[in-house]
């Protein structure tokens, strides 16, 4: 999990690149350091009354535990009032060699927060310019709402890295969500070029557009397929009316979110029974689902009918053909094929190496 940064307009203007970080409690943060600040103190006071023999005390001259302690906390602290000394050679050189990182160590951890406070915005800049430079072949995800949230899901479920995964939303409070998935997020408008610039959109393999409204939806996918023309982009719109116009602004799939919602509650009615195995096929990483995948080595030269898992369709020369089409005929080693699988299976699919591609 990675932590919510908090945000305001001055932190985070539109644009600004925000990446997931470890999540750490305040007050976990400082007992951390209140925890190391008292073993050091322990550990001083520990050394000082074992060579008790070989310090001085102008007072009495002897060293009681309390006077260690009293040594210990001045000696860390950098007072020094002098009143306790090492004498000994022994001492002297334990304190060079032992007591002195221990008191650098003490300070820095008293001063840990101040530090972190001061250097956080140049680490966060050296992290980002790290992050511009080693992006690519990347998913972008524009617009973190519901339907975004669930892509995102569904394609962390299906292996996708979450370093491969950016999202872009014009609500500071969506891109902290992202970020405490672990995302890298950009608070901005999608319409804006410069703001898709900052999510390396042209290195991008996929864009997944879900805004709340389709005329925002139209813009973001003329400027996504403008900076980058061979992206395969994938568009949410409410309205069937205005897929056609997603289609002719440059989507190559668009999913009509409102009449896809009407039909399963219509089969819902009709159907509970189905409705369920339908949800169930939608819904990733357990039960059933629908998978596109290679065909396998032993797969090749059979029909669809032959194979253990029932085929949906074939993806041959970038066309999908149902498995009942007489186009399809036997399979060959560059088909795709979509299948019906139980979600288990997943870790199968992975063993299987590049090699048989």
């Amino acid at each position: 999990m990675s932590t919510q940064i908090p945000f305001t307009d001055s932190q985070s203007p539109s644009g600004t690149i925000l990446l997931g970080r470890r999540k750490v409690s305040p007050v976990r943060a400082i007992g951390i350091r209140l925890a190391i600040a008292l073993a050091v103190l322990a550990a001083v006071v520990a050394i000082v009354y074992l060579d008790r023999d070989g310090y001085v005390d102008n007072a009495d001259g002897s060293v009681s535990l309390l006077d260690a302690l009293y040594y210990s906390t001045v000696t860390l602290s950098t007072t020094g009032y002098g009143d306790i000394a090492p004498v000994s050679e022994t001492a002297r050189l334990v304190n060079v060699v032992v007591i002195t990182p221990l008191r650098i160590m003490f300070l820095i951890v008293l001063v840990g927060t101040t530090l972190e406070a001061l250097t956080f915005r140049s680490r966060e800049a050296w992290r980002v310019d790290r992050w511009r430079k080693s992006v690519d072949n990347h998913i972008v995800v524009i617009g973190y709402g519901v339907k975004g949230r669930s892509a995102v899901k569904t394609l962390l479920a299906n292996e996708v890295p979450r370093s491969k995964v950016v999202v872009v939303d014009s609500l500071q409070t969506n891109v902290a969500e992202a970020n405490e998935d672990g995302l890298v997020g950009i608070v901005g408008d999608a319409t804006r070029s410069d703001v898709l610039r900052r999510a390396s959109i042209e290195k991008a393999t996929k864009v997944v557009i879900s805004p709340e409204r389709d005329d925002t939806a139209v813009l973001v996918t003329l400027t996504s397929r403008s900076m980058n023309p061979d992206a395969t982009i994938i568009v949410s719109v409410r309205e069937e009316e205005n897929a056609g116009i997603m289609r002719h602004s440059g989507a190559d799939s668009v999913i009509t979110s409102s009449d896809s919602v009407g039909r399963l509650l219509g089969m819902a009615a009709v159907s509970p029974t189905l409705s369920g195995v339908l949800e169930d096929l939608l819904s990733s990483g357990e039960g059933l689902e629908v998978a596109e995948r290679r065909v396998l080595p032993r797969e090749e030269g059979r029909t669809p009918w032959q194979l253990d898992e029932p085929v949906l369709a074939v993806v041959r020369d970038g066309e999908t053909v149902p498995y009942y089409s007489p186009a399809v005929g036997h399979l060959v080693r560059e088909d795709r094929i979509i299948v019906v699988r139980p979600a288990e299976e997943m870790l199968w699919a992975k063993k299987v190496g590049p090699d048989d591609e």
